[in-house]
């Protein structure tokens, strides 16, 4: 082979190499995006009275305003938590919720406050009774089923990340 020709298959692996690299690290960028979107919103494993649940946390202005909106199904035994930036009297309310939910205003130490059921697509807004911390919404009636009440305690609250906004 001659010098020129070599260096013109030299050219063209030199090429697919940085074609390939490219490729390679437009993967690694869109896997790392794929594996953020699945692992967020995080999830938190609850218990009330001895029933499990798996809940989304949304622990930040923008994923507390978001909420359970436009959503159109609620797996049986999961939620959203919501997690406060302090302690205070909070209110939630239906704007653009196509589920009913049951929500359960829950005080810093993990108690239950109060619950309230809620109707989707109103602009009523529901209030904790007390100062709460957190606020758990669940499909309507998944409390009273399970003969859950203000004064239970919500277990695995230690594991949510705390709230700075």
């Amino acid at each position: 082979m001659d010098l020129a020709a070599q260096e013109s298959t030299e050219e063209a692996l030199s090429m697919r190499l940085i074609m390939l690299a490219c490729c390679f690290c437009s993967f690694v960028i869109m896997s790392g995006t794929a594996g953020a979107a699945a692992t967020d919103p995080r999830r938190i494993s609850l218990q009330i009275s001895g029933y499990a649940l798996s809940a989304e946390v949304a622990a930040t202005y923008a994923s507390r305003a978001q909420g359970l909106m436009f959503r159109e199904h609620l797996d049986e035994s999961a939620g959203m938590l919501f997690v406060f930036p302090k302690n205070a009297y909070y209110g939630m309310w239906m704007k653009n919720t196509m589920i009913p939910l049951s929500v359960a205003f829950i005080d810093e130490k993990g108690f239950i406050i109060n619950i309230a059921d809620m109707q989707p697509h109103t602009l009523s807004a529901y209030y904790s009774a007390g100062q709460a911390k957190y606020a758990l919404e669940m499909n309507i009636g998944w409390f009273s089923q399970r003969k859950i009440n203000a004064g239970d305690q919500v277990v695995g609250l230690e594991l949510v990340p705390v709230v700075a906004d």
